[in-house]
């Protein structure tokens, strides 16, 4: 098994931090390999930023993404600057909130993370609901080890706000699989 995986959206979204726990979550507590590239505009909010994330059950040999099995689209541009790097039986994953999808999309999954976040009275876990999305679509890690990577990464103060985010992310995940 090996995933490569593109989130994608703008800066100040959390894009960075969802590859930094994805990354952690296969490493660190399912035992997988994993390596993770972050990338980002000049702006330190608003411009284009992605993660990439390899996951595998095997050793990884080259490190970058170069043909998407999952794209985490956040933002409308993140959408179209990468959708065309997805592979044919690639899954597409859209905050449909903020992405409008063009004919043939493919195999798409679709949650509105942002208007969940606000629901939890924070929009900045926006990117955790995804992550639990994502975890429940996906399968390429475990619940189990995306909530302990979580709860590792985000500040004390926030964990309580960040596991219910994940949370609501991953039953909205479950009732997409039914």
């Amino acid at each position: 098994m090996k995933m490569e995986i593109r989130f994608a959206g703008y800066g100040g979204q959390g894009i960075i931090l969802m590859g930094n726990i994805a990354a952690k979550a296969a490493v660190l507590y399912d035992g997988k390999n994993a390596v993770y590239t972050p990338s980002y505009g000049p702006e330190a909010r608003g411009g284009a930023a992605s993660s990439n994330v390899i996951i595998a059950s095997e050793e990884i040999d080259y490190p970058y993404v170069t043909s998407i099995d999952i794209l985490v689209a956040m933002s409308q541009l993140g959408y179209e600057n990468n959708a065309p790097l997805l592979k044919d039986d690639g899954l597409l994953i859209i905050d449909s909130d903020l992405v409008r999808l063009k004919n043939g999309a493919g195999k798409v999954a679709k949650i509105q993370s942002t208007r969940l976040a606000e629901q939890l009275g924070k929009r900045i876990v926006a990117n955790i609901v995804m992550l639990g999305f994502f975890t429940a679509v996906t399968k390429v890690v475990s619940y189990e080890a995306m909530k302990k990577a979580v709860l590792e990464t985000v500040p004390a103060k926030y964990k309580e706000l960040n596991e219910k985010a994940l949370e609501i992310g991953y039953r909205e995940g479950e009732k997409w699989q039914e």
